[in-house]
Parts: C-alpha cells; structure tokens; sequence
C-alpha cells in the first residue's frame, strides 16, 4: 500500500487509505475474536474431550473455568503489550498478538484429548488459553487506539463502533462455522472428532489476518509524536504511578467498563449458555437462536456508536446498563417462557423439598469447580439443580437422614452424584420436562425462523443483543478520549480488560454456580444486574462525558 495520508480529504471525511485502515484493522480483530469465542461456544465438548476423569457437573465447570482462564490473564497482557504499544508503536504490537492468537488456536485443534495423554492434555489446554487471553489483552487497546487516531474529531464514535462490531462478527462467524461443521460431520462424530475442524481452519484466518495487517502504516498521531521525541519512556509509571491519570483508570473501570462487561457477556456467552445448561435447548438450535440475533443486532453497535457523536458517550452507555438491570429477569423468564413452557410451568406448579438436618447441609457455591460433595443433603440439592429443578431446602429433625419431597410425596433417595433415577421419574411426572421434550423449542434448519415459539425465543434474544450494542458501541471512543496519546494504549486497556477479562468473563461461571447453590434458575442474574447498577451511579456522578476531547492536542 502506498504511504497513508495523514490529511483528511475533507472536514467531514476520511481518504481511501484511511477507510482501508478502518476496514483491514476491523476484519483482522474479527478473526481474533473468531479464535477466541471458539472455545467458549464449545466448551461442553471440550469438557468431556479434556476433563473426563471428572463428573459431568464438575467437567462442565472446568471447561467454563478454562475458558474464563484467558479471561483472568487479559488484563496482564494489557499491561505487557500496552507497555510496547506506547514505545514501539501500535501496528507491530498487534502484529504480535494476532501471531500468538491464531497459533495458540490451531493447536488446540492438534492437541490430544485427556483420554490419549492423561493430565497433560487439560494442563496444555489451559497453557494454550493463557497464551491467547494474553494476547487479546494487547489486541483490542491497540486495535481500538490505531482506528480512533486515524478518525477525524466528531466521527470517533463512528469509526471506532466498527471495531466494536468484530466481537460479535468473531463469535458469529464461530457460530457458522460450527453449525456448518455439526450438520456436514452429524452429532456424534462432531462430539467425537469434528469440534477439531472449527480450530484447525482458523490457520486460514490467520494467514489473511497477517497478509492485512502488514498492509498497514503506523497510526499518525502516534509517529507524529515519536518523531518529535514525546513518547513515554516509561508508560506503566505514567498511567498508574500518577495518580491524576489513575483515578480515570479507576473511573473508566467502575464507572463505564464494569457494567458494560457484564451486560456484554450476559447477552451474548450466558444467554447461549442459560439455553443449553438450563433451559435443555439442543447445542444446534441454540447456537442458531444466538446466531440470528447476532445478526439482526450487529448494525445497532454502529448506530449507537454515531449516536454518541451526536449526544454523548455516557447516556448510551449508562443508558444500556440501567435498562440491562431492570429488565434482565423478565427477559430471561419470557426466554423460559418460550424456549421451555413445561420448565416454566413445573417451577411455578411443582413444589420441590429437600428435608435435612441443617447441620448436614453445606454451602453449594463452587465456582471454580473444586470442591466434591459428599454429604447427602449437598449431593441431592445439586443434583435437582444440575436438573434445572428449583427446590426449597427444610430443616429436619437433627441426625435425620435426607428426604426429597416431590408435591407432599416422599421420594427415596440414594446418595449419588451422578444419578437418581426415584428423584427424577417422579420430578417429571410431576410435570418437569424431559431432556427433548417436544415443547422445548428446536430448529429444523437455519431458516426455521418463522413458527412462533423460535421467533418469539429469537425476538427476546434480540432485545439482549441491543443492550450489548448500548453499552459497547460507545465504549471504544470513550476510554481513547479519556488518555493522553503517549500513555494511551496501556492506560485504556487495564481497565478494559478487568472489565471484561475479570467482571464479564468469569459470569458465566460464577453465575451457574449461583443457581447450583441456590436452586433457582434465574439467581444467578443477580451477577450482572448488581454490577451494571453500580456502573450507573459511579458512571453518572464521577465520569466526565468525552465526546468533544481532540485527542490529536493530547
């Protein structure tokens, strides 16, 4: 490519070159985040593929666990490839990441299961996403800092909303790549061998990612200032050992990326997950619902973000938030409502009762998956949880066995943990839905979308999608504005990536260990809703609105 303008062809645009940053930056990040969702919208069968010297319960948890592992190194790959991105420059950095992403996935489809090598298989699993969790931690700063330095003033939320698009176009590109694999391969030998597939033809992706990024310049505003010799030598003690730009940090997390963390991953990984844990919705079906709402979402990301040109980025993404927690518990009842009537219907009509001495009875909390219950009481309330089966817990007499009462009748029960055969006949004929029930909601094809139980499901999965659109769109253009040029890729990714490394990405977890503890299927959006109404108020009283800020005089 020939050397980039830097001028703009005009007051209210961009050159050719520029749009083409633009766009090679955009694609290049969307098959980043393509390698990265492929493990989450997997994880079931990588749990049994990786973890199967372990219960289904806790096999399902460790799969979430090493999924959220490249999560919890995000904001450590935000401080190490920040730190070089404010030295040596944005589009080397991110050259790097995507290197470290794309190869990290391939050999996941290499790698061997837990079954051929034992307990090296899960170990190099997780190395592998600690590798490409490090390597995103760099990635999205600089991919979001190269596109806002080469918009024009007025237009950044704009330019910027493109950016924010390629996580959802990465998760449903997986999405698509998946469903072709499952209906080209059928269920059983995609659960045996194909899940391969999807990691393996991301080499494909990598090489055009590579091609298109070594088309591009370095951004302007950053050569322009280490050409005049003002770059930081030292960026981590600017952002962080000065208090004046670490109290943004500090604003930036709490106030803004927090609650846009939660509602993002609420939308999008707990959604597909609450269809197929919970709500019993066969893996192509749900995977299809969340596709289609993706797509008919996606475009609201770049509304919002020109919206916030006009008015604003706070009441977008405030905005987003407070609407995400009022409405996320009838949301996600109206999705039982219509993905599982009979589920619906037996958690409202069939009383459940697990009567024990309160002495035998534990805490259920577990979500780091560790902990195995043994006693009785622990055994039988996760079971009837793992079941999707909400129950009360009464207290009996002291040193008294364990009973499960099903509407007023006493059901034998044996204290295992993987199956009660009593318990579960007499849960479904009491009215709780069998695994593929005929009412719960199920797609024939990918264009099955007209009959009223899928439209109505995909509807409500909608309305998540543009909560996510809300709170993300904006969220690029805000953290560039609220640092300096010299320390901006390190400043703005920390906060990004606790965010949604640690708040966003640990959700899914720890909110099914919620409903595993409690036996209430929807406990576990008390997660996202308490954190995105503590957004608001820290967001609406202590962040400054910065949407006039001309990063090119910072």
């Amino acid at each position: 490519m020939s050397t980039m303008a830097v001028s703009q062809a005009g007051a209210g645009g961009m050159t050719k070159d520029e749009r083409f940053v633009i766009l090679a930056s955009s694609l290049g990040t969307v098959f980043e985040w393509y390698d990265f969702y492929l493990y989450g919208s997997l994880a079931s069968i990588i749990g049994v593929q990786f973890f199967s010297d372990y219960p289904p319960a806790t096999r399902d948890i460790f799969a979430l666990l090493a999924f959220a592992a490249g999560f919890l190194v995000r904001p450590f790959g935000a401080i190490v490839f920040g730190r070089i991105g404010d030295i040596v420059g944005r589009k080397y950095t991110f050259l790097v990441t995507i290197l470290i992403m794309g190869l990290s996935t391939f050999i996941v489809g290499l790698l061997p299961n837990a079954a051929t090598i034992g307990i090296a298989a899960p170990i190099i699993l997780i190395a592998l996403r600690l590798a490409q969790g490090l390597a995103l931690g760099g990635e999205y700063g600089g991919a979001a800092t190269y596109v806002a330095e080469h918009a024009p003033n007025g237009k950044r939320g704009y330019y910027t909303s493109f950016i924010q698009t390629t996580a959802t176009l990465g998760l449903f590109l997986s999405l698509l790549v998946i469903l072709f694999t499952r209906t080209a391969t059928g269920e059983a030998d995609f659960a045996k061998w194909g899940w391969r597939i999807p990691f393996l033809v991301s080499v494909l992706l990598l090489g055009i990612s590579v091609w298109i990024r070594l088309r591009l310049n370095e951004s302007p505003i950053f050569q322009k200032m280490k050409d005049e010799g003002k770059s930081s030598k030292a960026p981590l003690t600017e952002a962080f050992g000065n208090w004046q730009n670490g109290k943004l940090v500090l604003l930036a997390l709490l106030g803004g990326v927090m609650g846009q963390g939660v509602v993002w991953y609420t939308g999008q990984f707990y959604a597909l997950f609450f269809l197929q844990s919970i709500l019993k919705v066969d893996g192509y079906t749900a995977n299809l619902l969340i596709a289609w709402s993706l797509l008919l979402g996606t475009g609201f990301f770049i509304v919002f973000g020109v919206l916030s040109d006009k008015i604003g980025r706070k009441p977008i993404i405030l905005g987003g938030c407070l609407i995400a927690a009022l409405t996320f518990f009838p949301i996600f009842k109206m999705i039982t409502t219509n993905a599982n009537p009979a589920l619906e219907k037996a958690i409202e009509s069939v009383k459940v009762d697990v009567v024990a001495d309160p002495a035998g009875c534990g805490d259920l909390f577990n979500p780091v998956g560790t902990r195995v219950f043994t006693a009785p009481c622990d055994t039988a309330r996760a079971y009837l949880s793992q079941s999707s089966v909400k129950y009360s817990t009464t207290p009996g007499a002291a040193g008294s066995g364990v009973k499960v009462v099903v509407n007023g009748k006493e059901v034998p029960y044996a204290n295992a943990k993987e199956s009660n055969p009593a318990v579960l006949a007499a849960v479904q004929a009491a009215g709780y839905p069998k695994t593929g029930d005929a009412g719960i909601v199920k797609m024939a094809h990918p264009f099955d979308v007209f009959r009223p139980q899928v439209a109505a499901t995909i509807g409500l999965l909608f309305i998540l999608v543009i909560f996510v659109t809300m709170v993300y769109g904006p969220i690029a253009a805000m953290l560039v504005e609220l640092f300096p040029t010299r320390i901006r890729y390190t400043s703005m990714s920390l906060p990004y990536h606790i965010g949604n490394g640690w708040f966003g990405g640990l959700l899914p977890a720890t909110a099914f260990a919620i409903v595993a503890s409690t036996g209430d299927i929807y406990a576990g959006l008390w997660y996202p809703v308490t954190f995105a109404a503590i957004t608001v108020v820290i967001g609406f009283l202590f962040l400054p609105e910065t949407k006039d800020v001309d990063i090119k005089a910072t």
